[in-house]
């Protein structure tokens, strides 16, 4: 072994403590990394074999009823390569044993030629066309008809080959025969409005010709999706099945990207990605400051080693390479502990996603690029960060590396200049330390605050999603139960036959009209919300909780469908209505408002009614329920064919706590770990290094009389004077760290309040404290045994 060599190992077991907390802030940036990004890539590649092994659609299409013959047309429109029609609905459910409300949606299945597109995958039981039956091979000997479950629904509510479950269909109740569990690539995400309400909504797969005769679609199909042919244009594609809908009742195909599940899956991956990015950049600076701090100060106490190694012919880049040798090890370090922890948790995340995410195998897989980037990003932010102090080690001359350093200069603190003279010696000697090395302090600062922010950032999503339940479940949505019905029907009838339900104590109509909006040359598919004039059960609220009420003279839109659209207040947009009698509308735009969730667009209903030429019409009641009587009304309204489901926001509401508040927990536990991590290496190595500079000081005060206490607090002032700033500091980073997040993260569908209660402050503020107060005591002992004879024999 080389002397160098021996002396790198010398220095890392001296110095092994700071080591072993750079390398902790290192394994953080790391593992941060390869937690979101091996969770996201491993959730694409799972998303994009299941999509190409089981042929997922590129255009999708509803019609209100089209004969089979219509396939070929379909199939004749240039760069079509497939076409496969089905037949949809969605349909009240009942569970025995549970009165929440359930939708679920039936999928036509051909038996004879089992989906050439959106094929199934079956985890569970056997194919329906597999089981003994009729002739028809749809139907149990006993009238129910066979069915297989989607994976999630299944699992949520305990389902399994065997089971049975009724279904309201076409205003009959009619029993489904569970056969076998399925997974599909057209509901790898299953919800409805685009919440992951497992327990609330599932799929079941029927046969078609069973399912067309209950619906009264013999010889027809109400959806339809197609696969491009290599080389086509989604968007042409689209454009020319549109065109072709009129006719059967529909208005307009889209392509994968308005595609529910498909919309979900690459949202999560955006969030995700941003995340992974951005959280493991603080985490590598704030290395690279280390670094640099922990190896100038060796340097500095070095100089007459690295004047002997000059001296004795080691010329300048073995030397360098030397010190480069150590940054790289505790670099190395901190890679491996970062590969194992991000392996681990990346684990944990895509068990996570499993749970509302479906697939046929769904594995975590750290690929080696990933691991590849992590690693040589690593070591160039290890080598940017003490440039610096290995440039010193170059430029240092033998002769002048033997002289001892220049004493520091000292001179009044700026307090002192501002003319405060009432300043205790121990203040003004810590003041004046501090002031001494700016740049260093200003940046010990700035590691404590992002570490705060990091706090912050990490239990922000509890506030926001603490926010969004409070704003939509209790100031928008302050009905109880939402019901809808299977076609739009008279208002004042259908709310007084609600109104004679057990429990109902009020009753509010209101009208959807799926719609498709043109402003010029721009479109978007959307809805217009009917509501009453003045609504009490279902109001608009905007970002910042306050009211807006519909307008009778123009539509109310969303901030973000107006810039979609490029509108604004006074112009007017063109309106095609997508279900039902089709109809276009000019309207013009009376106001815009700000949400959190949607391209929204509001009109009173009874203006929307007069708008479509109809009576007064509703297609959903919203209901107030006496407390404890919920679940005997819904009982009710089972008993009401005409009503196509119902909505109970308690039930959505524990639905959601099971499925957020345990991600949530686990998302702000990681990060507050993390940050305790950056706030104890910084705090920690700025200790030490302030112990070795100043330790024949401090052994001389001790000498003259000075207490280990009075001691203490004159190394220490300076790590309190310095986590005092950094607070509120952190908590104004990590403010604007929230905003710039939640602004990367917005989309069309959703956008993040950016809401930070007070809670998420006090906990960052107590967890870097407790990481400070950690590594004050660590420190602490060591002043208390500092070998005073043995410091002041000493001089650098």
């Amino acid at each position: 072994m080389k002397a160098l060599d021996r002396k790198l190992l010398r220095d890392l077991r001296t110095m092994w403590s700071q080591a072993l907390t750079i390398a902790l802030v290192v394994a953080s940036g790391v593992a941060g990394f390869l937690t979101s990004l091996s969770a996201v890539d491993s959730l694409a590649r799972a998303r994009d074999h299941f999509y190409e092994t089981n042929r997922f659609a590129d255009v999708f299409a509803a019609v209100r009823r089209a004969p089979m013959a219509a396939i070929d047309t379909i199939a004749a429109l240039p760069g079509v390569a497939d076409v496969q029609p089905t037949v949809e609905q969605l349909v009240r459910i009942e569970l025995a044993g549970t009165t929440d409300p359930i939708t679920g949606q039936l999928i036509g299945l051909d038996r004879r030629d089992p989906a050439r597109l959106n094929r199934l995958t079956l985890r569970a039981g056997r194919w329906p066309q597999d089981a003994d039956a009729d002739a028809a091979g749809d139907v149990a000997g006993d009238g129910a008809l066979r069915a297989l479950v989607s994976a999630g629904f299944a699992t949520a509510r305990g389902l399994a080959p065997g089971s049975r479950v009724a279904a309201l269909i076409n205003g009959k109740r009619r029993v489904l025969q569970i056969e076998g569990i399925a997974v599909s690539p057209e509901f790898i995400f299953a919800g409805l409005g685009g919440m992951p309400d497992l327990r609330s909504f599932g799929i079941f797969w029927v046969d078609r010709e069973a399912l067309a005769a209950a619906t009264d679609m013999s010889g027809a199909f109400n959806r339809v999706a197609l696969r491009l042919a290599p080389g086509a244009s989604e968007r042409d594609v689209v454009e020319r099945l549109s065109a072709q809908l009129g006719r059967w009742g529909g208005r307009e195909a889209h392509g994968r990207d308005d595609q529910s599940s498909h919309r979900m899956l690459e949202m999560e991956i955006q969030e995700q990605r941003v995340i992974g990015t951005v959280l493991p950049v603080i985490f590598l600076a704030v290395a690279a400051f280390l670094l640099n701090v922990v190896v100038s100060r060796l340097v500095a106490t070095q100089r007459e080693q690295i004047a002997a190694l000059k001296a004795l012919g080691y010329p300048n880049s073995t030397i360098a390479t030397h010190y480069l040798q150590l940054v790289l090890a505790i670099v190395a370090a901190g890679v491996l502990l970062g590969l194992a922890a991000g392996s681990r948790l990346g684990e944990m995340f895509t068990g996570l996603y499993a749970e509302f995410y479906f697939f046929p195998s769904f594995e975590h897989r750290l690929a080696l690029p990933l691991v590849a980037v992590a690693c040589g990003v690593s070591a160039a932010v290890g080598v940017a960060g003490t440039l610096k102090a290995l440039a010193s080690v170059v430029r240092l001359a033998p002769a002048e590396a033997m002289r001892p350093p220049a004493p520091g200069r000292y001179r009044p603190t700026l307090l002192e200049r501002w003319g405060v003279r009432r300043i205790g010696h121990a203040l003004r000697m810590i003041l004046r330390q501090m002031e001494r090395r700016p740049l260093r302090q200003a940046i010990a600062i700035g590691g404590i605050a992002a570490a705060v922010a990091i706090v912050v950032l990490g239990n922000f999503v509890r506030d926001a999603m603490d926010h969004i339940v409070e704003t939509q479940f209790h100031l928008a949505m302050r009905a109880d139960v939402i019901v809808s019905t299977t076609e739009p029907a008279d208002a004042a009838p259908l709310a007084a036959a609600l109104a004679r339900l057990p429990g109902v104590i009020e009753t509010e109509p209101g009208r959807d009209v799926a719609v498709r909006f043109v402003a010029g040359h721009r479109s978007e598919r959307g809805a217009i919300q009917g509501h009453e004039a003045a609504p009490r059960l279902r109001r608009i609220i905007d970002v910042d909780g306050v009211q807006q009420l519909p307008r009778d003279d123009g539509l109310v839109l969303t901030d973000r469908l107006a810039a979609k659209l490029g509108v604004a207040s006074g112009d007017t947009v063109r309106v095609e209505t997508l279900a039902g009698e089709q109809r276009t509308l000019v309207l013009p735009v009376a106001a815009t408002v700000r949400e959190m969730m949607g391209l929204n667009a509001y009109l009173e209903r009874g203006a929307l009614n007069r708008a479509l030429g109809e009576g007064d019409l509703a297609t959903q009641v919203s209901l107030a329920v006496e407390r404890g009587r919920e679940a005997e009304l819904l009982e009710a309204t089972k008993a009401l064919p005409r009503l196509a489901g119902a909505f109970s926001k308690a039930a959505l509401g524990r639905n959601m706590e099971e499925i957020s508040a345990r991600n949530v927990r686990i998302m702000a536990t990681m990060m507050t770990t993390f940050a305790a991590i950056i706030a104890v290496g910084v705090v920690y190595n700025q200790a030490r290094i302030a112990l070795a500079e100043r330790g024949w000081e401090l052994a001389s005060l001790r000498v003259l009389g000075f207490t280990r206490a009075e001691v203490s607090a004159l190394l220490l002032g300076e790590l309190a004077l310095a986590i005092a700033v950094a607070l509120p500091l952190g908590m104004l980073l990590g403010r604007g760290l929230v905003e710039a997040i939640a602004a990367m993260l917005a989309s069309d569908q959703f956008e993040f309040p950016v809401v930070i209660r007070p809670r998420t402050y006090a906990l960052a503020a107590l967890a870097v404290l407790a990481a400070g107060v950690a590594s004050a005591a660590v420190v602490r002992r060591s002043v208390d045994r500092l070998d005073l004879v043995g410091v002041l024999k000493t001089r650098e």
